[in-house]
């Protein structure tokens, strides 16, 4: 039995989009188009893929159980593709590395360091993204590397995804506010109705909902003025623990000890990258050095 990669393509974004018309769209194609290669991949199969309700396509139960074979072919493909094109190009030129605001100054300063000795020639930009706009930057070639928050995950991707360590974040206050003087007993209900300080970068990676508990809540974009604010006692906030713990007394910085919260929230981080020869060697030494620096301070 053969059937090609544009019917694969063709089954799993009618499925994902659950519409002719959609799928159309995503794959710049006329709908008459999508129409053919699928009612094409069903005669070869043997198999009704989707039943056809007015514009919509609901798929049918053998199409449930097709799709994530597809989409794992998919994704091989797109694999052995940018695999291929790299073999083609020698070391980098430059390298566009992106992260999210939960990711601490200090690694990222260290991994500089690092590719600054293994690769003197090499050009290294840091850019702020979001989980998409990393996903989006690997699949067009704009990004080599990316420290993403985990927390929801997807097991079928074309590129490249490590899993690195769980970032521990506490709940902080100033030192001299008044929820830092209450009994553990206490701290639950004020904080809920405290002013509470969230990174931006909670929302993009939606995560917020997780650690939200106050209504009476503030936006902040960035990490830095979001500590000022918290030592200035404006509010409260969710910060990485590795990041206070290392600038100490510095921040004056009261961690709350909570009834209802036993332990420290944890969150995922892995390093996302395009299947790539050019990447695999920087991607490795990355790799070693985050999990060194994370290893480093907890064990202090």
């Amino acid at each position: 039995m053969h059937f090609s990669l544009e019917q694969l393509a063709a089954f799993v974004a009618v499925y994902e989009k659950g519409s002719f018309s959609e799928a159309a769209v995503k794959l710049n194609k006329h709908r008459t188009t999508i129409g053919q290669v699928i009612t094409n991949l069903e005669d070869q199969l043997a198999v009704e893929l989707f039943e056809r309700i007015g514009r919509s396509a609901k798929p049918t139960s053998e199409g449930q159980l097709l799709y994530s074979y597809a989409k794992v072919t998919i994704e091989q493909a797109k694999s052995f593709n940018k695999m291929a094109l790299s073999l083609s190009y020698g070391q980098l030129e430059c390298l566009n590395i992106a992260y999210t605001s939960l990711i601490p100054s200090d690694v990222l300063v260290s991994i500089r360091q690092l590719l600054l000795e293994k690769y003197p020639a090499m050009k290294v930009n840091f850019l702020i993204k979001t989980k998409e706009e990393v996903k989006a930057g690997i699949e067009d070639d704009s990004i080599q590397l990316g420290f993403v928050n985990v927390d929801q995950r997807t097991p079928i991707t074309s590129f490249d995804i490590t899993f690195l360590c769980y970032l521990t974040f506490g709940l902080y206050t100033a030192k001299n506010s008044p929820l830092a003087e209450l009994p553990d007993d206490q701290i639950f209900g004020a904080l809920k109705t405290s002013k509470q300080l969230i990174l931006k970068a909670y929302l993009d990676d939606e995560i917020s909902q997780k650690i939200l508990l106050s209504s009476n809540y503030e936006v902040i974009e960035d990490f830095s003025l979001l500590l000022s604010l918290v030592q200035q006692g404006v509010g409260w906030s969710l910060l990485p623990r590795v990041t206070i713990e290392d600038l100490g007394d510095l921040l004056q910085l009261q961690k709350l000890n909570l009834n209802e919260v036993r332990d420290d929230f944890q969150f995922p981080i892995a390093l996302w990258a395009p299947r790539s020869k050019a990447i695999m060697e920087i991607k490795k030494d990355v790799e070693s050095l985050v999990v060194a620096y994370i290893n480093e301070r907890r064990a202090r």
